[in-house]
């Protein structure tokens, strides 16, 4: 066997190995790679109590109750089922009833979730009040619409 066919044997099986290894790794961590799970998916693959995951949807019309200190207790819907999270902490500016939230925790009894960390969902149309106050100051801000006039054009001349 040639030096150089030697050379092209070891990369070869270098690439192999590193190719298992790779998809070994992916296949070990298929169920974390997921950004989070909505109600009806935890439901769906019956998750066990006590799995640490993190659970998105929307914060039921209703649902929000805040007690003694920082404990807040909220519902998470979706279109398929409801899961009662129990948080214990600040929450964040952006969270209101009807938005989405992420809660990232543990799953306990009967459908029940104890958070420790709570984020705050928008969409793409959110802008900071701030923001909007500066735009309608300065006259860009378009009635109605969540976004600013577009600066103005010159009109096309012919």
């Amino acid at each position: 066997m040639t030096r150089k066919s030697r050379r092209l044997v070891l990369i070869a099986v270098a690439l192999s190995v590193l190719g298992v290894a790779i998809g070994v790794g992916l296949f070990a961590l298929r169920d974390n790679i997921v950004f989070f799970y909505t109600p009806g998916e935890i439901v769906a693959k019956d998750v066990k109590p006590g799995v640490r995951l993190r659970l998105g949807g929307l914060v039921k019309d209703g649902s929000v109750e805040k007690g003694d200190s920082r404990f807040v207790a909220f519902t998470v819907v979706d279109a398929q089922s409801e899961i009662r999270v129990r948080y214990n902490g600040i929450l964040p500016d952006l969270f209101r009833e009807g938005q989405g939230v992420v809660a990232e925790g543990v799953l306990e009894e009967g459908q029940n979730f104890r958070a420790d960390t709570v984020l705050a969902k928008h969409d793409e149309t959110y802008m900071p009040r701030e923001v909007a106050d500066s735009l309608k100051k300065q006259g860009h801000w378009q009635d109605g619409a969540p976004g600013a006039k577009p600066a103005s054009v010159p009109a096309k001349v012919e």
